[in-house]
């Protein structure tokens, strides 16, 4: 009874200081960018800082376990994605965390589909010519991947079997080093999310080749699905939630998801997520229910995928 009431006052007090959003991936990344956005708006409800801090490596999961043996007290959460919170789940043969059963969600934030990104040398003008070119010159293209086991290994992996293409991928510890890469042509394509290279692709320093969406992204409109060139059925998204550690007090959860939907709702935070690429979840799926139906959806098609094709992280 004592731990309980506790608890009680804990959540009655809560935030009493500064909370942490954990990135795990590099500063300067997509993940990174919409972190630090919502952070800046999150304050201002909270009443306290909102520190972003970047713990990195393995693809993630080394933040991600950071965040799963934290406190369950909301001072530490993850803005995590669909790599963090299902493909690891999936592609690591022994994660010390569980990425369902250790964390509370709070809200779904941004979608961000995965784009197929060229550095501008590359001959090919469009994706009905870059596959051609990839299968005329097998194994020879390098993607960079964020990792071996990632989300861009599983959907360069899913790509290569319905195109009959093959190429070679180069892992990184995140989007913001590949990024420098593929603009200094030190590799040819990416499989990554729009929000990575949407500033360079306007500028001309990349190009866009396809969006693993149903419909073009606002973003960057004048590049083509990959539906509409005939390579039908592949569609992969960078979908950002936010978690806390499992435990975290209901009315504690209440009070970080009501300062999320407040940022979320404000237009300046709405048209930086737009300059970055990024879009919001609609009203209706910022709840923690729509950011566990989401992982519980994602899991269910993407496991399957990466266990079939025996992906392993490494």
């Amino acid at each position: 009874m004592v731990a309980a009431l506790a608890g009680g006052a804990q959540a009655d007090n809560f935030p009493s200081r500064p909370i942490s959003i954990v990135v795990p991936f590099p500063a300067g990344g997509p993940s990174d960018t919409l972190a630090r956005i919502l952070a800046d708006r999150m304050k201002v409800s909270l009443g306290q800082s909102v520190i972003v801090e970047n713990p990195t490596g393995a693809g993630g999961t080394i933040g991600t376990g950071r965040v799963a043996r934290s406190a369950p007290d909301g001072y530490t959460t993850i803005l995590g994605h669909w790599q963090t919170h299902v493909i690891n789940g999936a592609t690591f043969s022994a994660l010390p965390f569980d990425v369902v059963k250790d964390f509370e969600p709070v809200s779904l934030v941004a979608d961000n589909p995965v784009s197929f990104v060229g550095n501008a040398a590359l001959p090919p003008k469009n994706l009905t010519e870059l596959i051609a070119w990839l299968k005329a010159n097998p194994g020879k293209a390098t993607v960079g991947i964020g990792g071996v086991g990632g989300g861009g290994d599983v959907v360069g992996s899913y790509f290569q079997k319905n195109t009959g293409t093959s190429f070679t991928f180069v892992p990184y510890r995140g989007a913001a080093p590949m990024i420098q890469d593929l603009i200094a042509t030190q590799i040819d394509l990416t499989f990554t999310q729009i929000a990575s290279a949407v500033v360079q692709i306007r500028a001309g320093k990349l190009k866009a080749y396809g969006v693993m969406a149903k419909t073009r992204w606002a973003a960057v409109p004048d590049t083509p699905t990959f539906d509409e060139v005939g390579v039908t059925g592949l569609h992969a998204s960078f979908w950002h939630g936010l978690w806390a550690p499992k435990g975290t007090p209901k009315d504690v959860v209440a009070k970080l998801n009501a300062a999320l939907v407040d940022a979320l709702a404000d237009p300046v935070v709405r048209q930086r997520f737009a300059d970055v690429g990024q879009e919001p979840w609609p009203r209706s799926h910022q709840t923690p229910e729509a950011l566990a139906a989401q992982q519980k959806a994602e899991i269910e098609k993407w496991w399957p995928i990466v266990k079939a094709a025996n992906i392993k992280a490494e």
